[in-house]
């Protein structure tokens, strides 16, 4: 089974089998620890994304006003790309062994190891969090202290933009690193906006490689 994507979006490679666990920090920092290097080597450069995600994500960047956080940043070439286009952008991570190698490929750009629910900034400090299907280990429950977390972190006039896993109704799939949840557009939105966002544009699209497999954006403004 091919690898799926953490942080860095639709694309497909590999052949491995399926773990299965509770989707704890614990338990995803080790599966993604165990096959880092793997994982960066399929997936960890913007040239092995989609186009409309390149373009989505750059096209968001450039109405940041500020600086960003790549929340869940993976191997960091988003966080490496966010930097390109002149953003004054960091990228966090779970994983110790991400926030390693993305060190030593993008040595110009800042990353640390940090949960997502303790983001480690000040209040309002940042323009925008990318949240790029970094939020889909979490479990269903944990959503919610995320956003909150990523409200506190956001000014007032800042956006988050989410790529995420979408589906008719929440649930658990193996995901060829460790279980993942697809989530239902409408019921994402609503603990978006319980979290003090307005949901300003959602899109969803099938992967023709996966057609198990549809995929989700939402951007929202801090409200």
């Amino acid at each position: 089974m091919a690898l799926e994507p953490r942080g860095s979006g639709p694309a497909e490679t590999g052949d491995h089998p399926v773990v299965r666990a509770a989707a704890t920090d614990e338990v995803v920092g080790a599966a993604y620890a165990a096959r880092a290097e793997e994982y960066t080597a399929a997936l960890g450069s913007v040239s092995a994304m989609n186009p409309p995600d390149i373009q989505l994500i750059s096209a968001w960047a450039a109405r940041c006003r500020g600086p960003v956080i790549d929340a869940g940043c993976g191997p960091g070439h988003w966080t490496q790309l966010l930097a390109d286009l002149g953003a004054d952008v960091e990228g966090v991570d779970l994983v110790p062994a991400f926030v390693d190698l993305a060190t030593a490929r993008f040595p110009t750009v800042p990353y640390r190891v940090a949960n997502l629910d303790d983001l480690a900034r000040p209040d309002g400090s940042v323009a925008g969090i990318l949240a790029w299907y970094s939020l889909i280990h979490l479990e269903p429950e944990r959503v919610p202290l995320v956003l909150r977390e990523f409200r506190r972190c956001l000014a007032d006039d800042g956006t988050l933009l989410v790529g995420f896993y979408e589906s008719d109704r929440l649930e658990p799939f193996p995901h060829t690193v460790t279980e993942a949840y697809s989530w239902p557009v409408d019921e994402l939105s609503r603990l978006v906006e319980d979290a003090g966002f307005g949901v300003r544009h959602t899109r969803t699209h099938p992967n023709p490689k996966r057609p198990d497999r549809r995929h989700g954006t939402l951007l929202a403004g801090a409200t």
